[in-house]
């Protein structure tokens, strides 16, 4: 592949990935491994972390907390939120191998897993990671195009009253989404996309804030507090097994909601190089994040709880439990779009790279796939516009097939929280830190992947069955 203002060429080993791909260079502006000089920061770092799992995730907990109920549901949250805190701080030791700052580099998840573990757990790794990361975008695709319709109709159901069905197809605001995509996905690499980060993190507090304010608004209309200590009740429309199957879903939802240990590692490598160490900064990185997400997530679920009761739904700002201020509605619906632009490019960038480390290396002496030309902040070349662009055309297309925005959160939730956050990082700390097996911090770190393992097969069970109950009643591209 061929770096550097010069036109030099240089191999890269085939499973060596990096969100820095794209990147050119002098010597003045490498880091002491020979890649480009990286220019994160705490507050970048924070941002990126926010952006990825202040998502779509959190307008669906109201409704997850509906399911488990007032005692249960702000439970369960401040549980997930403390192992997801204890595992990133693990991962995050792992982005270096030996010397915490000057050991070698880990440029992403893969190669942590490769450095501490090797064998078949990296295909493991990496079948894993890339699939949830291509789920997450489906996922995210499908919550943009919610909530463009909802401008459309929540100014369909100002104009003509709330009797007015307003019906309209989702497809063609996939489809636009899709196509904006396909524009911010030419920016080459995952530190150039820091200014994408902010600003999707500042609509991500911007909806979150309206959300939560109109849950209070309501609340004080209602006149009181809806809901219950155990959560949805068993009657009309409402059978015993389904509510142990929303139950469940409720957990995919929260675990979804707090998802981002599949790009933590290449969160980390944007990172300037030590002092301080990588680790430490993204150590108060994750801990003002996760505190920060948090807050917001108990005070918009349970507001939104408070707000709805049992009939609260799967997306509080665009399942119309709230009609008006209509206005108000579409600047927190036109947030969720923006931010979930730039989501979309947190957790596909190192999919990106991943592909065109790998056809680097395959194909070094490649016009095709080495040449490039930039414009801006855009790195383009027929290859990155031509494998890029069918990237998301794909997800545009299963997104459009797929439109249970509920259910394919929770799916996603459950299939990537055990492996991704739980399993890997307390293996491979083990592994680098050489805690004995028999030591009471080796026995209580498997005690935790175990048990997160049964919660994480528990709330696949349930997603997937309430996907099979959606599949029923639906035809695809019917949107």
């Amino acid at each position: 592949m061929a770096v550097g203002n010069g036109g030099a060429k240089k191999v890269v080993a085939p499973m060596e990935v990096s969100v820095e791909a794209g990147n050119t260079g002098d010597a003045a502006w490498m880091d002491d491994d020979g890649r480009p000089r990286r220019s994160g920061t705490f507050w970048t770092a924070s941002a990126h972390i926010i952006t990825a799992v202040i998502g779509s995730g959190v307008l669906s907990l109201a409704w997850a907390i509906a399911q488990l109920g007032w005692v249960a549901g702000p439970a369960v949250m401040l549980l997930f939120a403390a192992v997801i805190y204890y595992t990133s701080t693990l991962l995050a030791e792992c982005y270096r191998t030996g010397d915490p700052a000057t050991g070698k580099r880990n440029y992403t998840y893969m190669d942590a897993v490769r450095s501490n573990l090797g064998g078949p757990k990296v295909i493991f790794c990496g079948v894993i990671q890339y699939a949830n990361l291509v789920g997450v975008a489906i996922g995210y695709t499908i919550a943009s195009s919610i909530s463009m319709r909802a401008i459309r109709r929540a100014d369909c159901f100002h104009a003509n009253g709330h009797a007015d069905p307003c019906k309209s197809s989702s497809n063609p605001y996939m489809i636009l989404f899709g196509l904006v995509q396909i524009v911010f996905s030419q920016i080459p690499d995952f530190d150039q996309i820091w200014w994408l980060s902010i600003v999707a993190a500042v609509m991500s507090f911007t909806y979150s804030g309206i959300g939560l304010s109109l849950g209070i608004t309501q609340t004080i209309s209602n006149g009181g507090i809806k809901g219950s200590l155990t959560g949805i009740s068993i009657g009309v429309g409402i059978t015993a097994t389904q509510k142990v199957w929303r139950s469940l879903q409720a957990f995919g939802d929260i675990a979804f909601a707090y998802s981002f240990s599949n790009i933590l590692i290449e969160i980390q490598d944007t990172i300037r190089a030590p002092p301080p160490s990588e680790a430490k900064v993204m150590k108060q990185a994750t801990r003002l994040s996760v505190a920060t997400t948090t807050v917001f997530y108990m005070l918009c679920g349970c507001m939104g709880y408070a707000a709805f009761g049992d009939a609260a739904p799967d997306n509080l700002l665009t399942g119309f439990g709230f009609y008006e201020p209509f206005w108000l509605l579409d600047i927190a619906n036109v947030a969720i779009v923006v931010h979930l632009v730039g989501a979309y490019q947190v957790f596909c960038q190192p999919i990106f790279a991943f592909v065109e480390r790998w056809a680097a290396s395959t194909w070094p002496d490649s016009a095709f796939i080495s040449r490039e030309f930039r414009v801006g902040p855009f790195a383009l070349s027929v290859f990155r516009l031509t494998w890029r662009s069918a990237f998301v055309c794909l997800t545009t297309v299963f997104a459009m097939l797929l439109p249970f925005f509920g259910n394919v959160v929770g799916l996603l939730g459950a299939v990537s929280f055990w492996p991704l956050t739980v399993y890997f990082p307390v293996e491979m700390y083990i592994r680098q830190r050489g805690v004995p097996g028999r030591s009471m911090q080796g026995i209580c770190l498997r005690m935790l992947s175990v048990g997160c393992l049964i919660v994480s097969i528990a709330a696949g069970a349930g997603s997937i069955a309430n996907v099979i109950e959606a599949l029923k009643v639906y035809k695809p591209f019917s949107g």
